[in-house]
């Protein structure tokens, strides 16, 4: 029972990240720009992770669970259940934002159902790296603030912020995926070019993220300079405490 919650969960995050980040592109994107589409999508997962990420981790994306698999937080069977759902919801919010450009009277403003491309701004090879780095930046952010117990209260914040950032700097370019299932949603529909170019956002993002799962034990394990508990109180102010 517990697993079903957590799987649904999955499904309701993946669906809504995609439908408020991607939608913010394709119903604000010329009037809005860069920076309302970066924020949304920061947004919308600060408010996920604080919503659903007591009960499935809130990873909303394929990159994110690769990471925690290879971390061991996660099982393999798992990650594949989690990857089905993550999937699932995003082709269903897809299915949303094509249905409100088809029927509901919607000004796609991307064009292309904000699905992700190269050609016109960067070239593929180019697209591999900005969505390896991308996906490395905000993967680790996850792993490593996760792990950071005296930091729970503020996770959310700062991989709201890291996502943010990664589709500010990527969006112009390729439409900045840093998620597959993201990608793989709006693809679907879009077909064309974004079809035959998604590989590119699955496999790089995915490197990206085994990448973030081999450099975290690094930036997270002790050292002098670094408490993970606070010191216990001692002379006259452990009196007081």
């Amino acid at each position: 029972m517990d697993d079903a919650r957590r799987y649904a969960a999955e499904f309701v995050g993946t669906l809504l990240l995609v439908f408020f980040g991607v939608g913010s592109a394709v119903f604000a994107r010329v009037q809005g720009g860069v920076v309302v589409v970066a924020l949304t999508f920061g947004f919308i997962v600060l408010a996920l992770v604080y919503t659903i990420g007591p009960l499935s981790g809130c990873h909303v994306n394929p990159a994110v669970t690769l990471g925690v698999l290879l971390s061991g937080k996660i099982s393999p069977v798992g990650a594949v259940a989690y990857w089905i759902t993550q999937f699932a919801g995003a082709t269903v919010a897809a299915l949303l934002l094509w249905g409100l450009t088809r029927w509901g009277g919607v000004v796609d403003q991307t064009g292309a159902l904000g699905a992700n491309g190269y050609g016109a701004h960067i070239n593929l090879g180019g697209t591999a790296v900005l969505e390896t780095v991308l996906t490395f930046l905000f993967v680790l952010v996850v792993l490593v603030v996760t792990s950071r117990a005296e930091h729970a209260g503020f996770a959310g914040l700062a991989i709201g912020l890291a996502l943010a950032a990664c589709i500010a700097v990527g969006l112009t370019l390729d439409g900045a995926s840093v998620n597959p299932a993201r990608s793989f949603g709006p693809a679907v529909f879009e077909g064309g070019a974004a079809l035959r170019q998604l590989w590119v956002f699955v496999v790089f993002p995915l490197l990206g993220a085994a990448l973030a799962a081999l450099a975290a034990p690094l930036v997270v394990r002790r050292n002098p300079h670094y408490r993970a508990e606070p010191e216990e109180p001692t002379g006259p102010a452990a009196s007081t405490a």
